[in-house]
């Protein structure tokens, strides 16, 4: 028996374990079906008894029973990975280390129009899993994983110290605008391109196809290892093209590089005069030239770009160790509003302006229809006027590329009158010219809509300036817009 005084003691600490515990849970996601909500104050109540124990016992002497006991109860009802950075109290208890890349924030862009998964298409996609399951909502902005965390018990670590949390944000601060941000400013309607490095030792291919972008565009992005196949470094490309007098945008993917190379390469960014990031996921290595390599997926796209705006706007690396000279780039992302499930894309889109996005560009559309209600919704929430959008824009040369692609490239969808179109035709070039002219004029004037991103393939770069001038955009009096956009700030705007 517990003398009085113990008695008393230890319902206080129980008291205070309890405060505790509704702390840790009091915010699940909204979309949460009721008997997930009671799971969760299950959980609630239990960590409220754990903690005063644990303090009794010792962390030590539990960690090891606890694991156990956790991955086994977990395992079985959730499908638990032993991650050791538990968020199924935001994730409608379907656990997000079930996505193959491990991204904890997710969809990515990949996910089939079946809404399975990119690289396995046996599952459903665990993050289309967990909107569904959350009353079509996702959460959040959701922390990196602490992989120094895997295979800890979580509850005790979140009876001790609370659930695990995102960093705050720095203010913006002002850095000088380059040509590509100045010009998105300017209201204009606005070209970028894009370069293949390829691979060859030297500078000869990227400033083959720069030299035939820089007439139209007002920057140049240098994909980073495209489809996962090895080439000439994203970074080498745009530092051969700013040397030589070319706007760059460095793309960086998430699939090769840990948050320490990541960062390195944000802050080498800078230091070799590239003007503009853009942050991305990454596609799988399944279909690249290595499929035997390891995908690395330590960040996501919406973590990269947070990592990127607490360097340039606060002046420190994630872990909070301060920078001699902060970089100054700006900052972009990606979005696919063609990859499954639909809903969902605007509300990831807003979680990568939150994080630090300025402008976004999107996979390559075909499916005007669809795109214009991805855009509808765009202008809905607002989003247009706290970031430029670049939609993306290709060239199909025949049908047996339409038809490949649209088999083969996970989140490009080309609607199959396209594809009927380009058989039909007498010279399917000219069709998929054709095609691509019209696709321009209509976004030409599509409202909210700041330009658009043109990925041809480096041998059509020399039909760029016939398509423009068929489309009406060869001429910056051609591409000039009789208002300039006025972006509100980062603050959050809520999606009902």
């Amino acid at each position: 028996m517990l003398s009085k005084e113990k008695a008393v003691a230890w319902r206080a600490m129980l008291s205070v374990s309890q405060q505790k515990s509704k702390d840790c849970y009091q915010s699940p996601a909204a979309g949460m079906s009721g008997s997930t909500r009671l799971v969760i104050q299950a959980v609630h109540v239990g960590l409220a008894v754990l903690r005063p124990i644990v303090k009794v016992v010792g962390r030590k002497h539990l960690e090891r029973p606890m694991a156990w006991l956790e991955s086994k109860v977990k395992g079985v009802m959730f499908d638990c990975q032993m991650c050791g950075n538990c968020m199924l109290n935001l994730t409608a208890l379907r656990c997000p280390t079930r996505c193959k890349k491990q991204i904890r924030n997710g969809p990515c862009g990949g996910v089939r129009q079946d809404g399975t998964c990119e690289l396995d298409p046996t599952m459903v996609c665990a993050w289309r899993d967990i909107y569904e399951h959350n009353g079509e909502l996702l959460p959040d902005r959701l922390p990196p994983r602490e992989f120094n965390f895997e295979g800890r018990s979580t509850w005790i670590a979140e009876a001790l110290e609370g659930m695990p949390s995102v960093m705050p944000l720095p203010a913006k601060r002002e850095v000088p605008a380059g040509r590509l941000e100045q010009d998105l400013a300017s209201g204009d309607f606005v070209l970028t391109g894009e370069v293949a490095p390829g691979t060859a030792a030297n500078a000869s291919a990227v400033l083959t196809q720069a030299e035939l972008l820089a007439p139209w565009v007002s920057a140049i992005n240098a994909t980073d290892a495209a489809g996962a196949n090895a080439a000439l470094s994203s970074m080498a490309s745009c530092a051969l093209m700013a040397r030589n007098g070319y706007t760059a945008v460095l793309q960086m993917t998430c699939r090769d590089r840990n948050r320490i190379a990541l960062q390195n390469d944000l802050l080498s960014a800078t230091a070799l005069g590239i003007e503009n990031v853009l942050c991305l996921t990454g596609d799988g290595v399944a279909n690249g030239d290595h499929p035997g390599a390891k995908p690395v997926f330590d960040l996501d796209s919406v973590s990269l770009i947070a990592a990127a705006r607490t360097m340039r706007d606060g002046g420190t690396f994630m872990s909070g160790r301060a920078l001699n000279a902060p970089p100054t780039y700006y900052i972009g992302g990606v979005e696919n509003p063609f990859a499954p499930p639909f809903g969902a894309r605007v509300q990831r889109l807003k979680k990568k302006i939150d994080a630090g996005a300025q402008f976004v560009m999107t996979q390559l559309v075909y499916d005007l229809p669809q795109f214009e209600l991805f855009m509808e919704e765009v202008r809905r929430v607002g989003l247009d006027r706290r970031c430029h959008i670049l939609a993306g824009v290709g060239l199909l040369t025949s049908p047996k590329t339409a038809n490949w692609i649209s088999k083969n490239v996970p989140g490009i969808c080309i609607p199959d009158e396209i594809i009927k179109r380009l058989e039909s035709a007498e010279k399917p070039m000219n069709a998929g010219i054709a095609i691509t002219v019209e696709i321009l004029r209509r976004m030409r004037t599509m409202e909210g809509l700041a330009g658009v991103h043109l990925m041809f393939h480096p041998s059509r770069l020399n039909l760029l300036g016939e398509i423009l001038a068929q489309a009406g955009l060869d001429t910056k009096e051609g591409r000039r817009r009789n208002f300039a956009p006025e972006l509100v700030g980062a603050e959050s705007k809520a999606i009902a």
